[in-house]
């Protein structure tokens, strides 16, 4: 595999590090800043709002610059706001240095992806967009435990200049041993819009949407669960957000296998897990040694959500749509982060943490009961009837006779 391949997963290890990174240290945030757990989340929300609103037009706007040009811009820009974010003196400037980098964050996903294909070739292209795929899923991982520790070994500025420096790493490997990647041919506009007339699609994207919300509803203000809920101290809670990540690389390759053998039945276990274990963590979680266990089974069930979420909606799309649908993947995915972590705030100000379960629940079992309604079948038999009732009239035409004569 083409070390460029490798360099673009950094990459996008360093940018989803920075996105979700601040999960752990919510809690903390708060307290430096003296603002509510709520007011906090929006250090996540806000970001992800941004890349669901912008991720489209920028995307669109940066289509003719050449492909490593602007990898590299938007490494450069996410180092330098790791390096702000770091030296903020209030919150107004943490925010802002949150959310300037977030305007470019889908631009690298979406380049990345489509340069990596390129690069590896028809026949490895599937193997290239999963290694860089893999920068995702670790950072999902992983980002959050070790920017954590960061913040309990040192403090939580040194969260912010260890995503910068994995950020830094990537940008200059990109710079030095990535090769210039011009745009050869122009975007069809009308491959980009195909898309855009299958409800089945627009529906699959949507329940995606609602699947995140579910998981991060929870999941955003996990901290502060276990701060609270569990009466986990700094250290504790680095260490399980850890045990969170490393039993979900294990479940993130077995959701792989189990996705590529039922795509639809996996999808629906994987939900009916995630609620059942959201259920156990709000009866045991004020429990130690249980809720221990509980959190190790909730990261292997949890980390394979974005994959399953991606794969569930790509899955039947025709060939010549799927850049599009990729395009539009990370905006929907991080709507479903902002609608997740807005509501969980909103949950928390008035509930209490403990309560914010009840509302990953009902969005998970939406979820669930969305993957039985499918649209494209009921679309087909409705131009199935169309077309034969065309042949009856057809058929029901005079028969013209022609003489001879």
């Amino acid at each position: 595999m083409n070390k460029s391949i490798y360099i673009m997963a950094l990459g996008a290890f360093g940018i989803i590090t920075t996105e979700f990174g601040v999960i752990g240290i919510l809690p903390t945030l708060a307290k430096e800043f003296q603002v509510s757990i709520d007011t906090a989340g929006w250090l996540l929300s806000a970001f992800a709002l941004t890349v669901a609103v912008a991720g489209p037009f920028t995307t669109m706007l940066t289509a003719k610059i050449n492909r490593k040009t602007i990898m590299c811009a938007v490494l450069a820009t996410f180092v330098l706001s790791n390096l702000l974010s770091a030296i903020s003196p209030n919150f107004t400037m943490l925010m802002i240095a949150r959310i300037v980098p977030a305007f470019l964050h889908p631009v690298f996903w979406a380049v990345s992806m489509s340069a990596a294909a390129k690069q590896a070739g028809p026949k490895d292209a599937p193997k290239a967009i999963s290694v860089v795929m893999a920068g995702l899923s670790v950072a999902t991982v992983l980002g959050v435990p070790i920017t954590t520790y960061m913040a309990d070994l040192f403090d939580w500025r040194a969260s912010f200049i260890l995503a910068g420096v994995i950020n830094l790493v990537a940008f200059v490997a990109l710079a030095v041993f990535v090769p210039s990647m011009p745009v050869e041919e122009k975007p069809s506009a009308e491959n980009q819009v195909k898309v855009l007339d299958k409800p089945q699609v627009w529906f699959k994207l949507f329940t995606s949407l609602i699947i995140v919300a579910g998981m991060f509803a929870t999941y955003g203000y996990l901290a502060e669960f276990m701060d609270k809920i569990s009466h986990m101290n700094g250290t504790e809670i680095s260490i399980m957000l850890l045990v969170f990540g490393i039993t979900g690389i294990v479940g993130n390759w077995l959701m792989g296998i189990a996705l590529s053998k039922n795509v639809m039945l996996t999808n629906r276990l994987f939900l009916l897990s995630l609620i059942g274990i959201h259920l156990l963590a709000y009866q045991f979680g004020g429990a130690f040694v249980p809720m221990v266990i509980i959190l190790s089974i909730w990261g292997f069930i949890h980390t394979g959500g974005f994959l399953a979420a991606n794969i569930h909606i790509i899955n039947g799309v025709p060939e010549q749509a799927l850049e599009s649908v990729n395009g539009l993947m990370p905006s929907f995915f991080n709507a479903g982060i902002t609608l997740g972590t807005l509501l969980g705030g909103f949950v928390i100000a008035h509930y209490g943490v403990h309560e914010v379960i009840w509302l990953s629940v009902p969005l998970l079992l939406l979820a669930f009961g969305f993957t039985f309604i499918t649209l494209e079948k009921k679309r087909k038999v409705v131009v199935e009837a169309i077309e034969i009732e065309e042949l009856i009239e057809e058929e029901a035409e005079p028969v013209k006779v022609v003489s001879c004569e």
